[in-house]
């Protein structure tokens, strides 16, 4: 029996393997160039559904959201520029989505499990976190906001 392969066969081997490297490749660069980070899933532990911003030092914070119908608590986030917020995550009830705009966070609270990230706020402004997973009819209503440099109200 003789194992010859057809020049065509050859061909699609070899383009199939340029294009799985280029696949390859454009991941990791992306991963690079964009600083993407994976959320980390923690053991289940009722500590963490109890809403609450906790500062460890001038420049590092733990964030306990607890995402429900149809809202993110804490709401409002008030933080020091330069921050590293630890964001742990969990939900009450269904799958929300838990996407930070301009820092490229996207994580998903689920009911029963703890998701971990970690973010560094270098820019003054207000960052929206938004729900992007469909979790009812209120859906559109569901944000709340990172404030970051800016005083908190008395």
């Amino acid at each position: 029996m003789l194992n010859i392969i057809d020049k065509a066969e050859k061909r699609v081997l070899v383009i199939t393997g340029l294009l799985l490297a280029l696949f390859v490749f454009s991941i990791l660069y992306a991963k690079g160039k964009y600083k993407t980070d994976l959320p980390e899933c923690l053991p289940y532990d009722k500590a963490y559904t109890e809403p609450k911003l906790v500062k460890l030092d001038e420049h590092t914070y733990q964030v306990f959201a607890v995402a429900q119908m149809w809202s993110f608590q804490p709401s409002e986030i008030y933080i020091p520029v330069g921050s590293e917020v630890d964001f742990f995550l969990t939900s009450k009830d269904v799958v929300h989505g838990f996407n930070i705009t301009e820092k490229n966070i996207n994580m998903m609270a689920i009911y029963g499990n703890i998701n971990k990230t970690t973010v560094r706020f270098d820019k003054p402004g207000v960052y929206d976190i938004i729900c992007h997973e469909y979790c009812g009819l209120g859906h559109q209503n569901m944000k709340a906001q990172v404030i970051v440099n800016f005083p908190r109200p008395k």
